[in-house]
């Protein structure tokens, strides 16, 4: 089962006991499930966090043998457990136990080494899911990740292959260096008997170390003739009269060796010989993290470098590099520590030396700790982390503590070493990085033994070369330009005589460049109130003062821009007005009421091209019209004007309002000095028979008000003007009737940013609906009521009124 990762789960879910009733019992059945729901959570938790531990660990190992990323070296085991037909746990088990070799980066990913007798890819994974053992070595290495010594694995196996092959007992036998075998777990066997089994040495006929010199199971079967073979344990040996004797493959060595003891005579089946095979392949990753022995350098140098170490106040580790065939640094084994080394890593020396770094440490391969030691190995020059923090517990109280990691080279291995900085280290360090970051530095000048003294800042912020030193304090202003010379010399005169601080701006020349700085200092003086040092910092306020002129020039050129907008809003305005006169009370056009509303924007500092007329023709008709040029300012006040004298122009020379359109539209496209494009409607009545006859360039339909009743007309077809040069434009047709109205208006009555236009529309209708009456002022209700929010564009409105008794 994959396994998630520990932080996204440290959440316990709880339900609180529902408050039992004022004089009864509590329910206790109700709060022990409560309790037993917090218990099963945090069994779910725990076991989470040991399995994510178990995952870590095998991407650590296969980072560190790849040199792939964290991500990679999980998809790898996954891939790796899919092609087996394992879990990702099961696979984290093997993966630590054989530790797979380095991969060529032009290699397909290899499948780790199947230790001989045990189930590998292909048909024998086959069997295992046919007979259905997955499921139970997938149980077995959930339960590995609570075993803690191989005494616990050792009860854990026994519980698992009881009922799976028959097993009775499990020993668990350690080679000795010396050759013997160590007995390190059991279950199922006395104490006494243990005891009497605790040591055997290199005999022949011992079928563990058999097993062990073979890497191959041993099969105990017949009982008769295994004892004539071997010394078989028991008192008496007939009770147990079948064994298997597994080796326990650790990465290319076989030292430990798995027994499992039975009462049944009869041999072990072919599917119990695979589970058991399986087994001792999934028990290899959890005895390589503790019952593997140590491995101890040999010869004399380790030591003579322990007892080095032992005499050394700081953590240090010296590590010798493990290699695979092909040269590759796979591990390192720890081959001496110091003392100190357990404040910083949290495991004592002892428990260190003799073991390799990755199986203590395996999330170490993603470090660059782990990169140093590769470069310091392959290059000979030390390594030096960056400082890291670290808690310790001192005296019993937690404390944060500051270290730092060098690596260097000694011999064919490396010297691992964590200073620890002291509060003075620290603060020499926190003084540099806030010298750093504000960008400043400090000087002082003896004045009795005229010795000086400057951070390094100073010498970077002047340009000034650290070895010519530094700077009398009294020559100082001779560094800053000379415009600013006279000030500081004074600043600094009053500062030597009178002790006077100065807090003072100047521009200082150095190989960069004018740079602006500011020098801040005060005068230590002595009984006598005389000067007799003077400490201060210097700080280098270039990209503030350069941020601070662009700033002001940037609100010079805001003011000019906008002062230039203003005159021409007023310019346009004044020539808006000059040529788009608004009446100042309704006018009576051909037997109709005509009121007139003209509203310029709020909004921005441009007048619009907005524009309307309402004129009587010489044969008495009169003509409506609305229009909208595109864009703002004088050019689209002057546009709006060539349109609207040419087009009453060409309605009064007897022009169609299709032809009229038809001609803008060239105009527009063909003169320079036009504005883009235009909206317009174009309007003709006929008092005697009251016909209406309009047509439209791209404009928002008239809206009829009738017998209480709101529709828009139905616009004919037509062309925005400016748009194309082959338009169409048709004519409709409407005939007013008594008491009707009619609303001609601009866009900008209905638009709003940035809901869509048929709103608008839709509103208007309920506020021409609403706000309806036959007095004159009419326009101004409806004007509030449409726009209530400041306006972004022009608006221009004519309401004609048909009167109820038309004249």
């Amino acid at each position: 089962m994959e396994s998630a990762s520990v932080c996204n789960a440290q959440r316990v879910t709880s339900e609180p006991a529902t408050p039992a009733e004022s004089g009864t019992v509590p329910d206790m059945a109700a709060m022990a499930r409560v309790v037993a729901r917090q218990r099963a959570e945090m069994d779910r938790l725990r076991d989470l966090a040991a399995t994510s531990a178990v995952l870590e660990r095998a991407k650590g190992a296969v980072m560190a043998l790849t040199g792939c990323s964290a991500e990679a070296a999980r998809e790898l085991l996954l891939q790796r457990a899919k092609a087996e037909r394992r879990t990702l746990l099961e696979e984290c088990w093997i993966t630590l136990g054989t530790l797979m070799p380095p991969l060529d980066a032009d290699d397909e990913p290899e499948l780790p080494a199947v230790a001989p007798g045990s189930p590998g890819p292909g048909t024998p994974a086959d069997a295992l899911a046919e007979n259905g053992l997955s499921s139970t070595l997938g149980r077995l290495a959930k339960s590995l990740v609570h075993v803690g010594t191989p005494r616990d694995l050792a009860r854990c196996l026994l519980e698992h292959l009881a009922p799976e092959v028959g097993a009775d007992a499990i020993i668990l036998y350690a080679r000795l260096p010396a050759g013997g075998l160590e007995l390190i777990g059991h279950a199922g066997i006395d104490d006494t008997l243990a005891s009497q089994w605790q040591q055997v040495p290199p005999l022949s006929g011992v079928a563990a170390l058999d097993a062990l010199r073979a890497r191959q199971p041993r099969w105990l079967e017949e009982i008769d003739r295994d004892r004539e073979r071997y010394l078989l344990i028991g008192d008496p040996p007939e009770r147990w009269r079948s064994r298997a004797w597994l080796p326990v493959q650790l990465g290319d060595t076989a030292e430990v060796c798995l027994g499992v003891l039975r009462g049944r005579a009869e041999p072990f089946a072919p599917q119990a010989r695979e589970h058991l095979c399986a087994v001792a392949r999934l028990c290899a990753g959890r005895l390589r993290a503790f019952g593997a022995r140590p491995e101890r350098a040999a010869g004399g140098a380790a030591d003579a470098v322990q007892a080095v170490f032992d005499a050394l106040p700081v953590a240090a580790l010296l590590l010798t590099p493990l290699r695979a065939k092909s040269g590759e640094v796979q591990d390192y084994r720890v081959d001496a520590a110091t003392a100190q080394v357990g404040d910083v890593v949290g495991r004592t020396g002892d428990e260190l030396v003799g073991r390799r770094l990755l199986d203590c440490f395996p999330t170490m391969a993603g470090e660059p700790l782990w990169q140093g030691c590769r470069h310091t190995l392959a290059t000979g020059e030390p390594y030096e982390g960056e400082p890291f923090a670290h808690q310790e517990v001192v005296s019993g109280v937690a404390e944060l503590s500051t270290y730092s990691v060098r690596v260097a080279r000694l011999g064919g291995g490396l010297a691992v070493t964590w200073i620890r900085h002291d509060s003075s280290d620290r603060q020499e360090q926190r003084l540099a990085d806030l010298q750093r970051l504000g960008n400043l530095g400090w000087a002082n000048w003896n004045l009795v033994t005229h010795e000086a003294s400057w951070s390094s800042q100073v010498f970077a912020i002047l340009g000034r070369d650290p070895e010519l030193g530094p700077v009398r304090i009294g020559d100082l202003p001779d560094l800053a330009a000379p415009d600013d010379v006279p000030a500081l010399a004074r600043a600094v005169g009053d500062l030597l005589r009178a002790g006077r601080p100065l807090d003072l701006p100047f521009r200082a020349r150095t190989p960069h460049g004018v740079r602006h700085l500011r020098f801040v200092a005060e005068a230590v003086t002595d009984i006598d109130d005389t000067p007799v040092e003077v400490h201060g910092f210097v700080q280098d306020l270039t990209a503030q003062r350069r941020a601070e002129l662009a700033l002001v020039e940037s609100e010079r050129a805001m003011l000019t821009q906008h002062d230039i907008l203003r005159t021409e809003r007023t310019l346009a305005a004044r020539l808006q007005h000059a040529l788009l006169p608004l009446p100042k009370r309704p006018v009576q056009l051909a037997g109709l009421r005509v009121e007139v509303a003209y509203l310029p924007a709020q909004s921005g500092v441009h007048v619009g091209g907005d524009w309307f007329s309402a004129i009587e023709l010489p044969n008495g008709d009169a003509l409506f019209v609305v229009g909208d040029v595109a864009g703002h300012g004088v050019d689209a006040v002057a546009t709006m004007a060539q349109l609207r004298f040419t087009a009453k122009g060409m309605v009064i020379t007897g022009s169609s309002l299709t032809g009229a359109l038809a001609r803008l539209n060239t105009l527009l496209l063909h003169s320079r000095d036009s504005h883009g494009t235009a909206t317009m409607i174009l309007a003709r009545y006929g008092p005697t028979d009251h016909r209406l006859v309009w047509a439209q360039a791209g404009h928002p339909p008239p809206l009829l008000l009738r017998d209480g009743e709101v529709r828009y007309l139905d616009r004919p077809s037509g062309m925005l003007l400016g748009a194309t040069s082959t338009p169409v434009f048709e004519e409709a047709e409407c005939r007013l009737e008594p008491g009707d109205r009619l609303i001609m208006y601009t866009d900008g009555l209905v638009e709003r940013s940035p809901e869509n236009i048929d709103l608008g529309l839709r509103r208007l209708a309920e506020a021409v609906a609403a706000h309806h009456t036959d007095a004159t002022g009419s326009l101004e209700p409806l004007l509030a009521a449409m726009l209530e929010e400041e306006r972004q564009d022009d608006v221009c409105v004519l309401d004609i009124r048909m009167p109820d008794e038309p004249g």
